[in-house]
């Protein structure tokens, strides 16, 4: 997650110009991801959108996955009830929500906010939920294609909500096949799970055949214990 200062923007188009999305729909978005591309806002205020490519990428290995020792507790004792794409404009909303001093503004603007739920809607967008006392105290989206997940945003209201929905999240992707996740941008918060920066170049040779894998979609949505979770993702790490 990032600006998009921080990377080349290849764009600079305002997409709240004309139509819902500026004549840029779902099809665009999916291309974009396939070219290694995505779009992103300066702020949440911002009516603007831009594509951006950033000369290092951020990406977190789903083969060397790595759980800090007070997470693996976490997870275990399961304080959160996880679940996959019940409420998934509510997770926009808190990822596109101020968060404290050290996030006081996002990039999720209004053409964002309608491009995603457009995306949703045709099931290449997927939500990872977690609940208390039914309420939605964090969680993490990101866009499904081929064997590749791009992790948009997350958001936690509750001690590492968002810490556990991202060990679910691997834990599933590894579970269905996923070869490769993408994290946009390497931050020091994501380092603890093991991310790593790869210059462009090499990270879009990870992409082609990644779009290509096959996977089983199920694996996200089935029940999965905190146990389990911790096992998938850390499973020959």
């Amino acid at each position: 997650m990032g600006r998009p200062s921080e990377g080349r923007r290849l764009t600079d188009p305002d997409y709240s110009a004309s139509g819902p999305f500026g004549g840029f729909g779902s099809e665009d978005l999916l291309a974009c991801y396939a070219r290694g591309v995505f779009p992103m806002a300066e702020s949440r205020d911002d009516p603007r959108v831009f594509i951006i490519e950033p000369e290092q990428r951020g990406v977190i290995p789903l083969d060397g996955f790595h759980i800090p020792t007070r997470l693996r507790r976490t997870v275990r004792g399961e304080p959160f009830e996880v679940r996959v794409d019940t409420a998934f404009e509510a997770v926009l909303d808190g990822c596109a929500a101020a968060q404290g001093p050290e996030r006081q503004d996002t990039w999720i603007n209004a053409p964002i906010r309608r491009l995603y739920a457009a995306l949703f809607a045709h099931g290449h967008v997927h939500s990872i939920e977690c609940w208390k006392d039914e309420r939605l105290v964090g969680g993490l989206y990101g866009v499904s294609l081929g064997g590749a997940f791009f992790g948009e945003s997350m958001f936690s209201r509750e001690r590492d909500a968002s810490k556990v929905a991202l060990v679910h999240l691997v834990a599933r992707l590894r579970k269905g096949g996923w070869s490769l996740l993408d994290a946009q941008f390497l931050t020091e918060h994501l380092s603890q799970f093991g991310a790593v920066e790869t210059p462009q170049a090499a990270y879009l040779r990870r992409l082609k055949p990644a779009l290509r894998t096959v996977v089983d979609e199920t694996a996200l949505w089935g029940p999965m214990s905190g146990a389990e979770a911790v096992a998938l993702a850390t499973a020959g790490g």
